[in-house]
């Protein structure tokens, strides 16, 4: 089915109609970045961004003013599905998204600066900067996924960045796709004016016990769940994941036949549904467009290395690693984790006793990484068997016949793609 975007939807303005001072910004920013890449400092969106926005701090509100702008927060899978959205809108025009996931004003603002000729912006962002990036690029639409604990040593309680968001979204124009399970989600979007409801799931359910409106005990009978003490309860959801159908507000069903694995994707894959729909394209179209996504930044690409077949996965907190686990093949496959504790990792490695570590008992388990101490003992106490190993090349010569499991953190999920690339 065609896709009918609603009319009186913005077109994208070209680069001359930015300010002077903008235009200069956006120039330097992009020498600054192609400096960065040449010295092989990364991709340079970071830095760019930051001179840009050091030479006009209004830069990013500029940028935004011609697009139609989606915001996709959470805690896990923001990634993705920010990917899957950007493939879903490509039906309705041209896309800017930060799809390297920089997703801080100064990332966001180097992705934008490169999308004169788009007419939507999909935007990944951080969930501590969301409200500030909502006020400076008037979205349309905002998904919000879930939220659970994530990089103790910075980031608030978790009650606490729903108030943020609760209070920062109250009375924002935007339409807000908000995760129906997910307790901290539903009481940060229903202050908002417009919600689409989604029952997209929600796995890891730790953070998700006390009542984010009174601190009452939550009560979750099945798949609803309520709080007794103040009649806080789930909402009724405009769409919902069903087996792997996406099913719409009209009752119609969906097929998802994603190349990603997982019942998490499948999560995000209903939620980038819903977005879609604000936009007009048609549920359909838009599943349609998502099939052809086979790995999001490197997330569950299998590369060869010395001659075997390792998959790599990202896990940066207790609930990705419990969706990671549902994700690898069934014992004896063998399986490398790697956990770092740098800046971008959060130093404070205490979540390793919130990884449920025991579902690996059976598996060949090989550790490396910044902190692979912490990790065999946390792998010791669960009654895993492993080696503690120097690097990827190690693991690999040392593991048991089939296909290998690479689970890694932030920083360390880098350092095997870079390691697989030679």
């Amino acid at each position: 089915m065609p896709a009918n975007p609603e009319p009186g939807f913005r077109t994208a303005a070209p680069s001359a109609t930015l300010p002077p001072r903008a235009k200069l910004a956006v120039t330097a920013g992009k020498v600054a970045a192609a400096v960065s890449r040449t010295a092989g400092r990364g991709s340079g969106s970071v830095i760019g961004g930051k001179v840009a926005l050091r030479l006009d701090p209004d830069l990013l509100r500029s940028l935004a003013e011609n697009l139609d702008v989606v915001l996709v927060s959470a805690t896990n899978g923001k990634t993705t599905t920010t990917r899957l959205i950007a493939e879903a809108l490509k039906a309705a025009g041209p896309v800017v998204s930060n799809a390297l996931g920089a997703n801080m004003p100064a990332g966001i603002t180097s992705a934008l600066a490169d999308g004169s000729e788009a007419r939507f912006g999909v935007i990944e962002v951080d969930e501590k900067y969301l409200v500030g990036v909502a006020r400076d690029t008037a979205p349309k639409a905002i998904a919000l996924l879930n939220l659970s604990r994530d990089q103790l040593d910075r980031s608030s309680e978790t009650r606490m960045l729903a108030e943020h968001w609760r209070e920062g979204l109250q009375g924002s124009d935007a339409v807000i796709i908000a995760n129906a399970d997910d307790p901290l989600v539903t009481w940060a979007a229903s202050s908002s004016r417009k919600v689409v409801w989604v029952a997209a799931g929600q796995a890891y359910r730790e953070d998700a016990w006390s009542c984010p409106s009174c601190g009452g005990v939550m009560q979750r009978p099945g798949e609803d769940w309520f709080c007794a003490s103040c009649g806080f309860r789930r909402p009724q959801p405009h769409w919902a994941l069903q087996n792997d159908q996406v099913l719409d507000p009209q009752g119609s069903s969906w097929p998802i036949r994603l190349q990603l694995p997982g019942r998490a994707n499948l999560s995000n894959a209903t939620s980038s549904a819903a977005v879609a729909a604000v936009f007009g394209v048609h549920p359909q179209v838009a599943l349609q467009r998502m099939e052809s996504v086979q790995a999001v930044a490197g997330r569950y690409e299998s590369v060869n290395v010395g001659g075997r077949e390792v998959r790599l996965l990202l896990a940066k907190n207790p609930a990705g690693w419990l969706e990671t686990f549902t994700l690898i093949d069934p014992a004896p496959a063998p399986v490398i984790l790697s956990v770092n504790a740098l800046s971008a990792d959060g130093t404070d490695t205490s979540w390793l006793w919130d990884v449920d570590y025991e579902r690996l008992v059976g598996h060949p388990v090989f550790v490396m990484g910044q902190r692979k101490l912490d990790l065999a003992v946390r792998l010791e106490v669960a009654g895993v068997h492993f080696q503690v190993v120097d690097s990827l090349a190690q693991a690999v010569a040392s593991a048991p016949p089939g296909r290998i499991e690479a689970i890694a953190n932030y920083t360390a999920f880098q350092q095997l793609r870079r390691d697989v690339r030679g």
